[in-house]
């Protein structure tokens, strides 16, 4: 089994490469406008069903699966996507200090003959930070590739986040334990 990755994201390029199958990044450019308004909890999901209907079905062979995804950040009923600049990164850090949201990551799987896609949520507890804290972050680590402006991964993540609910990959853009479940159970029992 193969997996098509399309993405652009190296850090869902590298937890796929970790659990043990061979991964190609494939290239998929989708316009990620929402048509009309989703409630925040589908917005992920959607977006990861588009990217899968863009790939031509033909690229896909009998042993490989494509692999789309896309994670948002809701914080009080407002997603949060990629910050544009500078000051949308740190307005999206001062408007998640002190505070929880959620991360949504929607993950669609798609073989020549079957399709399944899901969402995975976690709870993100952040704590107050200082605006130093925040400056330091956005000028050092330039955030502007991730939804809510900020990687858990990162400095961040160690110095502002308290405490999460649910799987940790999944704040970082792939719910790898699920993922690999619905891999075993739909493409590789086969």
């Amino acid at each position: 089994m193969r997996l098509l990755l399309a993405s652009k994201s190296p850090r869902r390029r590298q937890l796929l490469a970790e659990i043990g199958l061979p991964v190609e990044c494939v290239t998929l450019d989708v316009d990620e406008h929402l048509d009309s308004p989703l409630p925040p909890h589908e917005v992920a999901e959607y977006l990861a069903r588009r990217k899968a209907a863009a790939f031509p079905k033909e690229k896909i062979d009998d042993d490989s699966v494509l692999v789309t995804a896309d994670t948002v950040v809701v914080l009080d009923g407002r997603v949060l996507g990629k910050p544009t600049n500078r000051n949308e990164a740190v307005a999206m850090l001062h408007s998640l200090a002190g505070h929880s949201h959620t991360v949504y990551t929607g993950v669609c799987l798609r073989s020549h003959s079957d399709e399944v896609s899901f969402t995975e949520s976690t709870t993100v507890h952040f704590r107050k930070l200082t605006d130093k804290d925040i400056d330091y972050y956005v000028d050092n680590y330039r955030p502007y590739d991730k939804a809510g402006a900020y990687g858990i991964q990162e400095w961040i993540g160690m110095v502002g986040v308290e405490r999460i609910e649910g799987c940790y990959y999944n704040v970082m853009g792939l719910p790898v334990a699920r993922l690999y479940e619905t891999l075993s159970s739909r493409f590789l029992s086969r």
